[in-house]
């Protein structure tokens, strides 16, 4: 009787799904996002199921989830938490256990980073009091300049964490190469760039750690959730006592005594015997999730490609129009990285100096008419309120990274904009920038 109760309840989750209303685009009415979560029948059909078990923590999903991301990397390990920022924080963690030895990251380290992008892929630097070094970025490919980054390698270097900038993997094979060199971590940022290769190897894949981000804006969504991806045992143990309260012990929810020496363990000063649920091995935290995030994962896996498929038609669509309409003279359009197949998060215009566009200007005209906009995250972190009092250092200059906060946005190719949207976008570009550039 349950199991058709079960079926019966999901076919008409299905069924409402399929019958609600689907509002039809109209040009400069509709406003197009510049990022967005594509769902369908089955995605409401696998939260429904998760919550029909009335397990509220990770469970069966969770379990299923973390088997299939790591086989689509390539990876032996994949751990769930509850963001991409999250993901970052326990990837770095990890790091700093003291089960690494002498390689354990420590106070002081210096982790060689770029100041164009999100804030969380560098506060877990800063949080476990590390010192981030800036780079500067490139103006087309906006990812790190390697040159700079090998140049800053210093007698305090002991880790690189980079992301790959809006799904335009940074040259992460020449990066890996200068880190087994000399020595260093590599966290691969790949929250926004889930499906991009580089030198026919997916990114997610070159560093000790990964991380992914499942906001609803990212290429697969979990609601809210992301994940951290390793290839060996004890890291990924590592990471999970981060994520799991710091705890020794590694049960899975609602399970006892997997170790089989529940009661028997001699850790730290405890008295033998101490019960292992209750041992903690780390200065962990809460980040696990709920089995219908997960759920929600496992039913966005299986829409993965044609996503990425549809982002890179999306992005090729758009550079099309464009140049047509001759705006590479106003705007560097976005060039993927040598030998990569990038998965686009979004398009990076940047304005050309000498053209007498204000980009603020225009991104405020931009909206007005409907098309969103976003500018590429903090734009140089170093001048956000929150470094203010932070310590790091800046190799070289910064300039570039200036220009990109001050004359940079992006606007969507995400999967859920269509051809009417994209000729519409292009338009209303063109027509905005001429426009402003003539005063």
């Amino acid at each position: 009787m349950a199991d058709a109760l079960r079926a019966e309840i999901l076919s008409l989750a299905r069924s409402h799904f399929e019958a609600r209303a689907k509002p039809s685009f109209v040009p400069g009415e509709t406003y197009i996002p510049p990022s967005g979560k594509v769902m369908d029948a089955e995605d409401c059909a696998h939260l429904i199921d998760a919550s029909l078990d009335m397990w509220l923590t990770a469970g069966r999903y969770a379990d299923r989830f973390e088997r299939e991301l790591a086989a689509i990397f390539g990876r032996r390990h994949a751990r769930m938490t509850v963001s991409g920022s999250a993901a970052n924080l326990l990837a770095f963690a990890a790091l700093t256990s003291p089960k690494h030895g002498e390689r354990r990251l420590r106070p002081g380290d210096e982790v060689i980073t770029v100041a164009a992008g999100f804030p969380t892929t560098v506060a877990p630097i800063v949080q476990h009091g590390c010192v981030p070094v800036f780079v500067d970025v490139d103006v087309e490919t906006h990812n790190v300049d390697v040159d700079l980054l090998e140049a800053a390698v210093g007698p305090k270097t002991r880790g690189v964490m980079i992301a790959h900038s809006l799904g335009n993997p940074f040259d992460v094979v020449r990066v890996a190469e200068i880190c087994r060199r000399h020595g260093l971590w590599l966290v691969e940022d790949c929250c926004d760039a889930f499906g991009a290769t580089i030198g026919g190897k997916g990114v997610g894949t070159f560093g000790d750690v990964a991380t992914l981000s499942f906001y609803p804006a990212h290429h697969i969504t979990t609601g809210e959730g992301g994940a951290v991806l390793m290839d060996t045992g004890p890291l990924a143990k590592i990471a999970e006592s981060f994520r799991d309260w710091g705890r020794d012990c590694y049960c899975k929810p609602g399970t006892d005594n997997t170790c089989g020496n529940r009661f028997g363990w001699k850790l730290g000063d405890l008295p033998r015997g101490y019960d292992h649920k209750y041992t903690y091995s780390h200065l962990g935290y809460n980040l696990k999730v709920s089995d219908m995030q997960a759920a929600l994962g496992v039913s966005q896996l299986t829409k993965l490609d044609r996503f990425v498929a549809r982002r890179r038609e999306n992005f090729a669509g758009l550079e099309r129009r464009l140049r047509e309409r001759g705006l590479d003279g106003l705007f560097h359009l976005p060039v993927a990285t040598p030998g990569s197949e990038p998965s686009w998060f979004g398009y990076l215009l940047t304005v050309r100096d000498g053209v007498g566009l204000d980009r603020n200007a225009l991104v405020a005209r931009l909206e007005e008419r409907r098309v969103g906009t976003r500018l590429l995250f903090a734009g140089n972190l170093i001048r956000q309120p929150a470094f203010r009092d932070v310590q790091y250092r800046v190799h070289g200059t910064l300039s570039r990274t200036d220009k990109v906060m001050r004359d940079s946005f992006w606007i969507g190719v995400w999967p859920g904009i269509t051809e009417p949207m994209l000729d519409y976008m292009a338009d209303t570009l063109d027509a905005t920038a001429r426009e402003l550039a003539a005063r």
